[in-house]
């Protein structure tokens, strides 16, 4: 965090540096154009442009961050208001200084009248008006750039912020659904002991697979696709231990499953939900699942029967529980991702897509 806002603290000072670097060239090569370069003028340019230049560092690095940021408006528009009337002050002054010498030398020396050679002045009022409008312009601008600098800055760091409690927030709703998946997965095991043997040391390896899943792939940022359908036929399988014929599971997935990685359990929660809400007992049901993989997209698609006994499933899925699983795909993909929801008389659909 303390590099990025170095970061953007060098990019305002780089800006600041090339704006005026260019503005103090213009005098410079305006005069240029001519054949010989009058380096009077191109000074008393630059003096006055010196003075321009005090008054935007001052402001931007002095009485915006002690006085404006800090709510000091008060002191802040006083104190802008005397350096502005300063600045103008000096820079009306300026205009006479070297001129009177360089008129009274031409004149002795017969190469010019003095009444030609004497600059146009004009009248202190508009000379007031011209520079105060200047340094209104410069400080209305050098604080806009202060300012957005500094918002630009702070929203770094909210975002940072935000990311670092999404990543506890996605590491504790794994923590959630691990216990509770277990918890259901160990009674069904002790309920076939006694009805199936056979089925129970089936059940018991497969819970294997899904702790040693859990204790050491789910705590990378990325696994194998093909590590994570694993996971998901296991968890299918030992969930339809406990719903035996009573379900009706459909699983789909390309026989041909790319070598890409992608966040680990990252439908568990999806299709957890299609098991916890789309079953009934007295009522036949349904759990549809499948996979799509495009040339830059997955699409998993989950579908689950809805019985009027079940009420308030798309109320559950508006609340905690979509908000804490759009809130893991914002930490995940930015966004980039597509999660449409649709809630049927008779059916409850998830369509989820990522890139990858």
């Amino acid at each position: 965090m303390k590099r990025l806002s170095l970061d953007s603290r060098k990019i305002e000072f780089l800006s600041y540096f090339l704006i005026w670097t260019f503005v103090f060239s213009v005098p410079y090569f305006s005069e240029r154009s001519s054949v010989n370069i009058n380096w009077n003028e191109v000074i008393k340019n630059w003096a006055h442009l010196f003075g321009y230049l005090i008054l935007f560092l001052f402001n931007v690095y002095i009485l915006v961050p002690r006085l404006l940021l800090k709510k000091r408006y008060v002191h802040y528009f006083v104190s802008i208001s005397v350096l502005i009337l300063v600045i103008v002050a000096i820079n009306i002054l300026l205009p006479g200084l070297p001129h009177q010498p360089r008129s009274e030398t031409n004149a002795a020396n017969g190469l010019m009248p003095p009444a030609l050679n004497a600059p146009m002045q004009k009248p202190p009022i508009m000379a007031f008006a011209d520079n105060f409008i200047i340094c209104i312009l410069l400080v209305g601008a050098g604080t806009t750039i202060k300012l957005m600098s500094k918002w630009l800055s702070e929203e770094k760091l909210r975002k940072d912020a935000e990311k670092e409690q999404l990543k506890t927030n996605l590491a504790l709703l794994k923590h959630q659904v691990s216990p509770h998946f277990f918890m259901n997965t160990l009674n069904n095991i002790h309920t076939l002991i006694e009805m199936d043997t056979e089925k129970a040391q089936d059940a018991v390896e497969r819970l294997s697979t899904l702790m040693r899943y859990l204790l050491y792939d789910s705590a990378q940022n990325t696994i194998e696709l093909k590590k994570e359908i694993e996971f998901i036929y296991s968890f299918i399988s030992l969930m339809q231990l406990r719903h035996s014929d009573e379900v009706e599971v459909t699983v789909l997935i390309p026989e041909q499953i790319p070598d890409i990685k992608i966040p680990p359990m990252l439908f568990i929660s999806l299709l957890e939900n299609a098991f916890k809400h789309g079953v009934s007992y007295p009522k036949k049901s349904y759990i549809y699942f499948e996979i799509q993989i495009h040339e830059k997209t997955l699409n998993c698609i989950i579908k689950n029967s809805k019985h009027k006994t079940i009420a308030n499933q798309f109320d559950e899925y508006a609340g905690i529980g979509l908000e804490n699983i759009k809130k893991s795909l914002n930490l995940l993909y930015d966004q980039d991702y597509k999660l449409d929801i649709s809630d049927k008389e008779n059916e409850f659909e998830v369509n989820l897509t990522i890139p990858i």
